[in-house]
């Protein structure tokens, strides 16, 4: 009976570990492939130019790393509907436009962002309407002084806040890294 039993909990114990345990960003909503990484440029005199398209939704996203008090800042990968759209880094900001419907969408920190534990995906779900707009923020916090987990809180913010915020952060433009 006693061999029985330590048999099923030798089957038991993996499979309810492997579950447990995170893959990282392939396995969050709206995330694209864990091993792509982005070269980021971040500019402050340029601002996004995009041409207003009555058929499509512009979404904008914002990396704000205010909180953030421990070196070095996380360069933070965007995804929608599993592909990744674009990175930021430091307080800078990207936009595109979508289709209308229902997207997935995941922010993702990219590569080494420092010690102890973290939480460097997040993501969330929206339905996009033609000729809307949408700013959604990616707020690093990390404060190496309070031993909290460095984090990444993903959400949608009002315009009003997202234009104030455009109008303070840096344009980014990146590149998948080869």
């Amino acid at each position: 009976m006693k061999l029985l039993i330590g048999m099923v909990l030798l089957t038991i114990v993996p499979t309810a570990y492997g579950q447990t345990k995170s893959s990282g960003a392939a396995s969050v909503p709206g995330c694209g492939a864990a091993n792509i990484e982005f070269n980021v440029k971040t500019d402050d005199k340029q601002r996004s130019a995009v041409q207003p398209d009555a058929a499509k939704a512009h979404v904008y996203f914002l990396q704000d790393d205010a909180a953030f008090l421990s070196r070095p800042r996380p360069t933070t990968r965007f995804g929608i509907d599993g592909a990744w759209v674009g990175a930021t880094h430091s307080n800078s900001y990207f936009s595109i436009t979508i289709d209308p419907g229902v997207h997935h969408l995941c922010a993702s920190w990219q590569g080494f962002v420092g010690l102890g534990p973290q939480r460097k995906e997040a993501a969330l779900h929206f339905t996009a309407e033609a000729g809307s707009d949408y700013y959604f923020r990616a707020k690093d916090i990390a404060n190496p002084t309070e031993k909290m987990p460095a984090v990444v809180l993903f959400k949608l913010v009002d315009s009003d806040e997202g234009k104030l915020l455009v109008s303070q952060f840096s344009f980014s433009t990146s590149s998948p890294k080869k």
